[in-house]
């Protein structure tokens, strides 16, 4: 008002000159302006982060005033990386700059929920019931009232409960399944522990504790490339992202650098001053093909058509016409080239077998440790057979010999290995290959070649003499490479290719109808890319995306990728290498979280399960497969072997102790080990005895039995069913039993085959789940679906740390200003969930034995158990022996009214048995003594007297800080010490001049810190050279952690054969059949297209998710989109911004049309995460709410990552495992005919349509 009087009295307003009449003042009132001033004030800046699972880890700057957060904006203070390089500076998206916007707004969940049908079961039985166990068992045993709120999940209902009466609820719950069913039916699910750590060790220690299952998120996501445990036993370990800058070439293959790694593209953009070409390899024009010197845009599904014509190129050019020297010494020093394997007879010609190892040999070549598990070579100075150092054979049962030193195994003297037996073999033969390329697809929209299925191709080989006198042939990995991709290197085969012009598989010729590519673009850049690594000795570097990883055959993808970056000498070498950024995967302080996140302090082995295959089981969507093997496999292959169903070979894996198993057996594993003790057995004999006589099964023969049912689920931080639910219509159908848009029939109603070793129900069971608990700060697509909700602190209103793949610094999660409204942390939340569980446990769980299945493991002795190819114990081919040729069988035991007091305590396992990772060990009790006078200890009576103190997160944060090696200096030493033993090096170097730094909680709340190198990781944090994956196998002769111990060109387990991957090819995308049942089945009069469905990252979200953020929604369409080509929306009749409807089998999704010419025909995108309730209309065909990206998907698993037991393909937690793929997949794509919001009113009952009474909403009793 002040300032309109100013206004009108402006010419009576009384001014004074200054400065000669340049200035004036006057006496008005600027009051007006402090509305404007008090906007950017602020009381404090905390440091925090964003806990997201986009690579950025940016460090952000929280404004707050009064109490509350009122803006955050870009930190700048960032340690600097070297002279020579830009600095990191993340620079923050404008998603992170909107963040602040959930915490006040009308998404934010303020108070734990509980759906209205269960809270009004649950105080009925109560009041009937005084204990809440009984209480629960009297809900859960009813059917009808199971059903009644299990039905009603999705449809709202939601109201307001009290923190006293959920975790009563919860705890009853997990109680009364333990004791009844076992605590192997409680599971949990959160991903990407990088990305707030304490926060997910919150919840994995508490199930663990109770010996709950901890599901696997880095597999399930896709993100996970099993061909990178193949190729090197590591999972994604890839360079940050400054050492883009130290690159010569760089290609982005399906990774759109300017939008999804927003916060470091900018060294993307500095290396081109330096003159670094670069690349893109993507099927749309993204922004990354804006940016890059080159666009290769390749058919999406086809990456591996494109790597294997390059490889040729490089093959051919570098290693063949003129090799280069460096290339020649980095393959034989460090990949299997040089490694022999056996050539089986076939009536369909010589194959490629498994390799020669030293127990095939006469005197095991002098080997007595592991002899089938040491590969053989030829000295190339002698030309007789050796035992290289270094492969997995070494790395058990010895000490000092497990290096890649090039030493004689038996002598320990220099050799040189030989490449090729071109010039030194026997004999010339032709060897079959398999041939993928000639397979039709479904729709004609990937094209095949007129090629035969098997094709031969001359090999130089040896005749060497077994140990049983038998002569067997043999050929170098090198040699059948070149034969792979069909080089012709003077051994005048007609099948391999003589010049680039050729159309032989694998030519650049070869591939123009396939990729729709011309080939001088291919030979071009195949080229420049090897003749860069060439003269920078591996400068050059690949930068991928997960995109790549979504496809049924992603190994081929990768292995395509990745067999080029070995060829040349990349992987290890600065700036060059495997850049495989896909979410925040690196967490980092590893060693130092992983006791307190599974409970390791207290009891071991901790129960995980790889979440694939427990979706897939569970929500029944094997009932529903298409696909069948005998498709898949290679034409050499038995197909009389690969007759059954994908679930029959998951559950063979399980049963082979390959894959985990969740639940585990079909008895409750706390009643298996009190009959084991009253046959007067031990639990291990009582099993084996009952599994062999079939009295006890495992749970997963039968999935839907009730007993075998996933009882009770906790998700926290995630999205689970609105972002990474692949299958998601058959979860809400199956493990929900609500209301779903599935179309499909099931294998019964096809009248199809069902599965051999697993049984049948003829009636399909719904609502599996009984009761399903979220924690998060929003309401998002999940939190609909749950029964209760728990309202979890956001990434300024907690105390945490969070690491990234794209940089080595440690970042908080500060608390800025405490929790809002009933909201709190997730370690306080599990806190108190472990604390009523505690109590409850009195009079139903005591001090328990509890058998644990666990599948041989990576990175420990039982990687050796299965040399011999694949046993099974249940048809008579080997015994049933735990940990060989089925599960480790353990016995742990739970103390379940201590749950409280061991979460809240650093557990004496530590002192005892120390701490480690990834197969090395070292003494802890220092760090555990310093934690004790850090965080102090317990000192009243009980469990955890004289432990140091977990009260806090931040006190779980300096439990993980003081045991890493990467954030405590003297760890670090000692960790490098325990490789040293098995290397027979002294790698100590790298860590003394860091031995007395120990990175503090208040240390990284001041400033990022940078971590510490530790033998956890393959590269190093140096001064001198930024950190980059497979440095120190290189540099140090480290061994990968592979058959070889070098990377791997090949795959030699029976089941890689079978399916044709013994050596990396093309393989189609495979046909999913989910179109054809219902095309023109549901008419709406509008013209229907086919189109591919592929689910990439989004602008308008927060890397995957948090698409609901109204400052988002405004700079897209406010709600869900589909893109589809141009020519395709004119061939439907649709324009831009029409309502459209994507569905097939799997369901249906309805989106607004964006119509655009980046993308190519065939082709419909659909970004993820967007949630189902954003202004989502209807579905046409499915007549409920329009689904969300997933709705019209679903999970197909291959055998392949089922394979374990076999040195690097064997289990490990997010390490190797099946994958939920789902790119392969086709939709119906139309225009809506008719909009409904599905807004009726509601069918409630007068009484029902009532509002809650302020006691109801609150909590009954309070």
């Amino acid at each position: 008002m002040s300032q309109f009087l100013d206004r009108l009295r402006f010419f009576k307003t009384k001014k004074q000159d200054f400065a000669n009449g340049h200035g004036v003042t006057t006496n008005e009132d600027r009051g007006w302006e402090d509305g404007y001033r008090r906007r950017w004030q602020h009381d404090k800046i905390v440091r925090s982060t964003h806990g997201v699972n986009c690579t950025g880890s940016c460090s952000w700057k929280i404004y707050v005033k009064d109490g509350l957060v009122t803006w955050e904006t870009q930190q700048t203070d960032y340690p600097r990386t070297r002279p020579d390089l830009p600095n990191h500076e993340p620079r923050g998206c404008p998603r992170g700059a909107s963040y602040s916007w959930y915490i006040y707004s009308a998404n934010r969940l303020k108070y734990p929920k509980v759906r209205k049908a269960l809270l009004k079961l649950w105080r009925e039985a109560k009041a009937q019931h005084p204990d809440p166990v009984k209480a629960w068992e009297s809900i859960v045993s009813d059917p009808v009232k199971a059903k009644s709120y299990k039905e009603k999940r999705g449809m709202g209902g939601l109201i307001r409960s009290d923190w006293r009466e959920v975790n009563e609820m919860i705890a009853a719950s997990n109680v009364y399944t333990a004791k009844t069913y076992g605590p192997d039916r409680i599971s949990g699910f959160s991903p990407i522990p990088a990305m707030s750590m304490v926060s997910y060790a919150a919840g994995s220690r508490y199930l663990s504790l109770i010996g709950g299952n901890c599901l696997s998120f880095y597999d399930w996501y896709c993100d996970l490339p099993p061909a990178s445990p193949q190729i090197w036993g590591e999972q994604t370990d890839v360079p940050e992202s400054a050492d883009w800058y130290n690159s010569g070439y760089i290609i982005a293959w399906g990774s759109n650098v300017p939008q999804t790694r927003t916060p470091d593209a900018h060294f993307f953009t500095e290396v081109r001053y330096k003159g670094t070409k670069t690349v893109a390899i993507t099927p749309d024009y993204s922004e990354v093909a804006k940016l890059t010197d080159e666009w290769v845009h390749a058919k999406q599904g086809t990456d591996s058509a494109v790597a294997m014509a390059m490889g040729h190129v490089i093959l051919k050019n570098f290693h063949v016409d003129k090799p280069s020297a460096y290339f020649t010494e980095y393959v034989r020093t460090t990949t299997d080239f040089p490694y022999l394997v056996l050539l089986d007879e076939s009536d369909k010609g010589w194959q490629q077998g498994r390799f020669l190892r030293a127990s095939d040999l006469d005197g095991k070549m002098g080997q007595d440790n592991n002899p089938e598990w040491k590969t053989i070579a030829i000295n190339d100075e002698t030309g007789e057979l050796v035992s290289p150092t270094g492969s997995i054979g070494y790395r058990w049962g010895e000490k000092g010999k497990w290096n890649i030193d090039q030493l004689d195994g038996n002598t320990g003297d220099k050799i040189k290995l030989g490449l090729s037996l071109k010039d030194k073999g026997d004999a010339v033969i032709e060897v079959a290959f398999p041939y993928f390329g000639c397979q039709e697809h479904e729709f004609g929209y990937f094209d095949h070649t007129d090629h035969d299925e098997i094709q031969l191709r001359k090999v130089p080989v040896k005749k060497i003499k077994l140990a049983d006198g038998s002569e067997r042939l043999v050929a170098s990995v090198f040699d059948l490479t070149l034969a792979n991709y069909g080089v012709e290197h003077g051994l005048d085969c007609p099948n391999s290719a003589a010049s680039f012009d050729e159309d032989k598989p694998y030519t650049p010729a070869w591939q123009e109808k396939i990729t729709g590519v011309k080939r001088a673009q291919i030979i071009k850049i195949a080229n420049e890319f090897a003749s860069n690594a060439d003269k920078t000795n591996g400068r050059s570097m690949i930068i991928i995306g997960a995109a790549m990883n979504h496809w049924y055959n992603m190994d081929m993808n990768y292995r395509g990728v990745i067999n080029m970056l070995m060829m040349c000498g990349c992987i290890g070498q600065s700036g060059g290498g495997w850049a495989h950024y896909v979410g925040q995967e690196k967490l980092r302080p590893q060693c130092g979280w992983l006791p307190l996140a599974f409970g390791l302090d207290w009891q071991r082995p901790p129960r995980q399960m790889n979440g694939t295959s427990f979706f897939y089981n569970h929500a029944n969507q094997w009932r529903y497969e298409k696909l069948e093997m005998t498709e898949v496999v290679s034409p050499l292959a038995d197909k009389s072997k690969w007759q059954a169903s994908i679930l029959d070979y998951n559950v063979r894996a399980e049963k082979m102790g390959w894959l985990p198993s969740a639940p585990q057996l079909d008895e409750n594993p706390l009643g298996i080990t009190k009959k084991a003790e009253a046959a007067g057995l031990t639990p291990q004999d009582y099993v084996v005895k009952q599994l062999k006589s079939g009295e006890l099964k495992f749970a997963c023969e039968d999935p839907d039995a009730i007993q075998n049912h996933p009882h009770n689920m906790f998700i926290w931080r995630s999205n689970l069913l609105g972002s990474s639910g692949k299958g998601h219509e058959y979860m809400l159908r199956h493990l929900l039993g609500t209301k779903h848009g599935l179309m499909g029939k099931d294998l019964d109603e096809r009248g199809a085959k069902k599965p051999e070793d697993v049984k049948w129900h003829e009636q399909a069971v719904e609502g599996k789940i009984d009761l399903l608990v979220t924690l998060d700060f929003r309401m998002s697509t999940t939190c609909l679906y749950s029964d209760i909700i728990l309202p979890t602190a956001t990434w300024y209103e907690k105390d945490d740390m969070n690491t990234s793949d794209m940089h080595p610094f440690i970042h908080p999660l500060s608390k800025a200003v405490d929790p809002v409204w009933e909201s709190k942390s997730d370690w306080d939340i599990f806190k108190g969930i472990a604390k009523k569980f505690s109590e409850l446990c009195v009079g139903h769980l005591g001090v328990e034995k509890d058998l644990v299945t666990i599948p041989m493991q990576h990175d420990s002795p039982g990687e050796l158990a299965q040399p011999d190819g694949v046993k099974a114990w249940w048809k008579g081919e080997c015994d049933l022996i735990p940990g060989k040729t089925a599960p480790n069988l353990v016995v742990v035991e739970r103390d379940f009214p201590n749950t409280y007091k061991r979460f809240t305590s650093l557990g004496p396992l530590l002192e005892k048995l120390g701490n480690g990772g990834k197969g090395i060990n070292w003494n802890t009790e220092t760090e555990v003594k310093f934690l004790g006078e850090l965080n102090y200890k317990h000192t009243d009576e009980g469990a955890h007297f004289g432990r140091p103190k977990i009260e806090t997160a931040i006190d779980a944060a300096e439990v993980i800080l003081s045991l890493a090696p990467e954030t405590n200096g003297h760890v670090a030493v000692k960790a490098w010490a325990a490789l040293s033993e098995f290397t027979g090096k002294d790698h100590s170097h790298l860590a003394i001049p860091k031995e007395e730094e120990k990175i503090r909680f208040r240390d990284i709340q001041a400033q990022p810190r940078k971590i510490i190198s530790s033998p956890t990781w393959s590269g190093l944090e140096d001064e001198h050279v930024s950190y980059n994956a497979g440095y120190t196998n290189v540099h140090e002769q480290i061994p990968w952690r592979t058959v070889t111990g070098r990377q791997q060109f090949y795959q030699d387990h029976e089941w890689m054969i079978d399916f044709g991957e013994a050596q990396c090819l093309y393989k189609p995308p495979v046909n999913m059949k989910t179109v054809k049942p219902i095309l023109g089945k549901k008419p709406n009069g509008n013209k229907e297209l086919v189109l591919n469905w592929i689910t990439p990252h989004q602008k308008w979200g927060i890397h995957s998710t948090y698409s609901d953020n109204l400052l988002m929604l405004t700079l897209s369409r406010g709600g869900p989109i589909i893109w589809i080509s141009e020519e395709d929306a004119k061939n439907a009749g649709i324009e831009d911004n029409d309502w459209i409807e994507a569905f097939n089998v799997n369901g249906a999704v309805a989106a607004r049309a964006v119509v655009s010419q980046r993308v190519p025909i065939g082709m419909s995108m659909m970004y993820h995460a967007q949630e189902r309730q954003m202004n989502m209309p209807g579905a046409e065909t499915t007549k409920t709410r329009g689904g969300m990206h997933n709705s019209v998907t679903r999970a197909v698993m291959k055998p392949t990552h089922m394979i374990g037991a076999y040195a690097q393909q064997s289990y490990g937690f997010n390490y190797y495992g099946t994958v939920g793929c789902n790119r392969d997949e086709f939709v119906i794509v139309r225009k809506m005919d008719k909009i409904d919001w599905l807004d009726e009113p509601s069918q409630l009952s007068s009484q029902e349509q009532a509002q809650p009474s302020s006691q109801e909403r609150i909590g009954a009793g309070k």
